[in-house]
């Protein structure tokens, strides 16, 4: 018997918004699927290995962690009294997030893809511009810069 990605929704219910270790986008993924849904959406933030000409090595982010669940929490319930949405999570790292690896994810589900793409942009610009989530670029050449979350 193959088991639905719906019976996994508790995962998502028991999703903690920030982590500070790697972050699961197919076992979030996995969990969430509704049977009232038609449309699934996964942003990935990743980790790349360059920024403005300049090599990078990797990341780090800082947060006010209870500031920052609680923003990512009112950002999400805003997403779903704008739109009807099945499901929304948003989870974000924190700690040194190396190239390649997901820094922030938000999955949106809903019965159609116009709300689940809308609702899913509407999250992750929010988190990026609110979220008091503060990220250190560092690069190759020994330097680093903190900022420049939002290229929004």
């Amino acid at each position: 018997m193959i088991r639905s990605a719906y019976s996994h929704q508790a995962a998502v219910a028991e999703l903690s918004e920030i982590s500070a270790g790697p972050l699961d986008v197919v076992g979030l993924l996995a969990a969430a699927h509704h049977p009232k849904a038609g449309a699934v959406v996964l942003f990935s933030g990743e980790v790349r290995n360059h920024n403005e000409g300049m090599a990078v090595d990797y990341l780090e982010y800082e947060a006010h962690e209870s500031m920052a669940t609680k923003m990512i929490k009112a950002i999400i319930a805003d997403a779903n009294q704008k739109w009807p949405l099945n499901i929304a999570v948003a989870q974000h790292r924190t700690g040194k997030v190396t190239v390649g690896e997901t820094a922030v994810i938000v999955i949106t589900a809903s019965a159609h893809r116009g709300e689940a793409y809308a609702a899913n942009q509407y999250i992750i610009d929010r988190i990026k511009h609110e979220a008091p989530i503060w990220k250190c670029e560092y690069f190759s050449d020994g330097t680093k810069k903190w900022g420049s979350n939002c290229h929004c």
